[in-house]
């Protein structure tokens, strides 16, 4: 549904500061693979927390979050849901499930993990792609919708319901933002009060970097193909306690009879977006509802966002749209933009 995270982290600028003095003390730093992506954490180990102990919570973490949410883990809980098994839900499942319903409906269903099946078919969910006709759309829309599925029970007898078997979920434009939130919440069991969290270039943040100042993070301009991530800023940003996820259709699409089909699919169409909305980014007070809403916009497009993020004083917006060659901004008054913030 979402291929998002256009953010560069300026890893290398923040990484030569990691394990040295600073005002802060001493930073440690943890990194890998994971999610089909990298992940990377900087933070400030209280007293008598060694970096192995929060090194193995972290790997420990991502292992149950491959086991519960991934759907290219053949034996992950969401794949055999997806595979028509009963399982039993654990905490992680459950916690994701109902934010995910929970934005569904405040989204009008704009942002939808049911629309699995329509993300299939146009080559961006767990299978092969297919060649599209309306008839084929109109064959799995009536598999869409979160209300065709509850989690009822609890503990070992919670069971997740669906009114149909054909009924799939796709957690992947909310997973990367949760796995943030989920390692943020460890730390902070661990006494962390600075760190910055990023699973495939999606960020949870608190307190101060090494530097004694804000964590600063770069914004790619959402230019089609651009891979090189930091090479090319749109702007630089200035976070502190908070969570920050970019949506966009610049990095993942292909083109097909002439037209480019973005991987953001419509759930009321069944088709991919076809507005100038070329990338959303939402900071919100956890990963998950970023990530969420980032997505929601990417359907919804420019003119319905800034409607929307207008509206809201819990989350701060910025857009770019238009065309390639005549870029548009747009963002909210707080958006904490390096250039606008008083030093």
């Amino acid at each position: 549904m979402n291929h998002k995270s256009l953010f560069s982290l300026l890893l290398i600028a923040i990484f030569v500061i990691i394990g040295c003095s600073s005002p802060k003390g001493k930073y440690e730093r943890i990194e890998g693979y994971a999610q089909g992506g990298t992940f990377h954490i900087i933070y400030s180990p209280p007293a008598g927390v060694e970096n192995t102990q929060v090194e193995q919570r972290v790997n420990d973490l991502l292992a149950a979050i491959d086991n519960s949410l991934s759907g290219y883990n053949k034996g992950s809980l969401l794949s055999r849901f997806n595979a028509g098994e009963e399982i039993v839900p654990d905490s992680l499942f459950i916690e994701v499930f109902n934010r995910s319903k929970e934005v569904w409906q405040e989204s009008s269903g704009a942002f939808d993990p049911s629309a699995a099946p329509l993300f299939e078919l146009w080559g961006f969910g767990f299978g092969n792609r297919a060649t599209v006709t309306q008839e084929l759309i109109d064959s799995v829309k009536f598999l869409i919708g979160m209300d065709l599925l509850s989690i009822e029970g609890s503990g070992d007898s919670a069971r997740v319901v669906k009114e149909h078997p054909g009924v799939k979920l796709n957690f992947n434009a909310i997973a990367q933002g949760y796995t943030c939130d989920v390692i943020a919440r460890a730390l902070d069991d661990f006494g962390c009060a600075n760190y910055l969290v990023e699973v495939g270039r999606e960020i949870v943040c608190k307190g101060l970097s090494a530097r004694g100042d804000k964590w600063r993070v770069g914004l790619d301009k959402p230019l089609d193909g651009n891979f090189d991530e930091g090479a090319n800023l749109q702007e630089i940003i200035l976070m502190s306690d908070g969570a920050l996820v970019t949506s966009g259709n610049y990095r993942k699409f292909y083109i097909e009879d002439g037209e480019k089909r973005a991987h953001t699919i419509d759930p009321a169409t069944g088709r991919p977006v076809t507005h100038n909305l070329l990338s959303a980014t939402v900071i919100a007070s956890d990963g998950a509802t970023a990530d969420a809403y980032a997505t929601w916009m990417m359907v919804i497009g420019e003119e319905r966002t800034i409607e929307l993020a207008s509206q809201r004083n819990d989350i701060e917006v910025y857009l770019v749209y238009g065309e390639q060659d005549s870029m548009k901004v747009w963002h909210t008054e707080g958006f904490p933009i390096l250039s606008n913030d008083k030093k």
